[in-house]
């Protein structure tokens, strides 16, 4: 049975497990959810499902300017309670997220968020692209999928590389989160600003900055 990615994404909210496992799960399951978020707690690939469920309307937005003030963030993390966005676990874990997204440069959360639209006009790209290098025409449309993952790791932060810790990525580090503090968190909304954005100017690498200045 096909699995779409509205079900996926369903399970993942229901469970807080990776998006490949709850695909796999479900292909086990025969797109049964409830079947699925069974085979993921025997497996246990859902840590954080009891907490996934849970309202998250506390928080903070935090801000984030890189020295000079020219990159700006503000990012929306929702938690539980409002104890819990007060402690300094919680609020280092928010100021690691918007210094990440200055430096990383993303423009959707999750996958999910991408218009099709822009999908659509990137697979494009990708396939013309192989076409170009030659690829036999039966085989392009099958490596069009499998690069298309790099446009998602390039451009949604849930699945970029943490620049602290380039062997996690962003979903990773939020469920690392989620079972220490050990309640629901919630990665919700961003903005991120960059001086004379959209203005012709001298091209520089951001996220060599923003890193120099950690290390100081």
């Amino acid at each position: 049975m096909a699995v779409t990615a509205a079900q996926v994404k369903e399970l993942r909210e229901k469970t807080g497990a990776g998006m490949l496992d709850c695909k796999k799960a479900l292909e086990e399951a025969n797109g049964d959810l409830t079947k699925a978020g069974e085979l993921l707690r025997e497996k246990g690939l859902s840590a954080a499902a009891n907490k996934a469920g849970r309202i998250a309307t506390e928080g903070a937005v935090e801000s984030y300017i890189h020295a000079g003030g020219k990159v700006g963030v503000l990012v929306e993390i929702n938690c539980e309670t409002d104890f819990v966005g007060k402690t300094d676990q919680f609020k280092s874990f928010c100021r690691d997220i918007a210094m990440h997204i200055a430096a990383a440069s993303p423009i959707y959360v999750r996958r999910e968020e991408v218009p099709t639209e822009a999908l659509d006009k990137e697979k494009e790209i990708l396939r013309n692209q192989a076409l170009n290098e030659g690829k036999p025409e039966k085989i392009v449309d099958k490596m069009v999928e499998g690069r298309i993952g790099k446009y998602y790791e390039e451009f949604c932060l849930m699945e970029q590389s943490f620049i602290k810790d380039p062997d996690k990525t962003i979903e990773q580090l939020l469920n690392e989160k989620i079972a220490t503090i050990g309640e629901n968190i919630s990665i919700r909304r961003f903005v991120r600003f960059a001086l004379g954005e959209g203005l012709e100017k001298k091209q520089e690498n951001f996220a060599e900055e923003v890193m120099s200045q950690v290390k100081l």
